[in-house]
């Protein structure tokens, strides 16, 4: 589709999300700000479930010289990442994270960083480990892996809190005007476009049903295990989290 069709359907994702992820932006500065500050600004980056390219357009523009291999598996979304993303600094590709040899698909080059945001969660706990598995495959010694997300973590008392704090959120968000969900999709499908490949995306996710969110320390852990040498948190909000490791 062309770029100004697509980057409206940015703008209102952008929109769509922010309903459901408070400080969104924050999360997105503080994962570019660690990528410049370790690793600089020439780099090369994978971007694990793109969405329609939110994460990546924004790599592009805060770090100059950075190029950008985008991956999803939702044909939809990458139809919209190719509208929104230049061909000449971002390669977008379909990809299934769940197949096990998913990072044979992404080139036989090492990236400098790899990042994903709200997108790792629809993952079963074995899934998420076979990611990061690969993941710290593809990346360069010193290299690093950022992934953004609601994790439960926190006792139950704030667990409780962080959860009217989404409720609040959202119905401060849907009442100013933004889409659901839902929403967002049907309005995707008036692209016809879009529309012819409703039926190829609704047979993909036909049999699959969303995971339980895997927690913080599960995480943390699965990412030692994969081989980075240094794992932490480096921004959280509550149970919105930034996890941050260093090959």
């Amino acid at each position: 589709m062309n770029t100004d069709e697509a980057r409206e359907l940015l703008r209102q994702w952008d929109v769509q999300q922010e309903a459901y992820v408070a400080h969104r932006e924050q999360r997105f500065t503080v994962m570019l700000e660690t990528i410049r500050l370790h690793l600089g600004t020439d780099v090369r980056v994978l971007d694990l479930a793109c969405g329609p390219g939110a994460l990546s357009d924004r790599v592009l523009t805060a770090l100059p010289g950075s190029t950008v291999v985008a991956v999803d598996y939702d044909p939809m979304l990458l139809e919209i990442a190719r509208g929104v993303l230049p061909s000449n600094r971002a390669r977008v590709l379909d990809v299934d994270l769940v197949a096990a040899d998913w990072g044979t698909h992404v080139g036989d080059e090492p990236f400098d960083a790899i990042v994903s945001s709200t997108a790792l969660h629809w993952l079963s706990q074995q899934q998420l480990l076979g990611v990061y598995t690969s993941a710290a495959r593809l990346v360069k010694p010193g290299g690093l892996l950022l992934n953004a997300d609601h994790l439960p973590f926190l006792p139950p008392a704030f667990q409780a809190v962080a959860e009217r704090h989404d409720a609040e959120t959202q119905e401060s968000g849907f009442a100013s005007g933004a889409l659901d969900y839902r929403a967002w999709h049907e309005l995707a499908y008036q692209h016809p476009e879009l529309a012819d490949l409703r039926e190829r995306r609704e047979k993909r996710f036909a049999d699959r049903l969303p995971n339980p969110k895997s927690p913080l320390d599960l995480h943390l852990a699965a990412l030692r295990g994969a081989g980075f040498a240094e794992v932490s948190t480096v921004w959280q909000y509550l149970d919105d989290v930034v996890v941050a490791a260093r090959r």
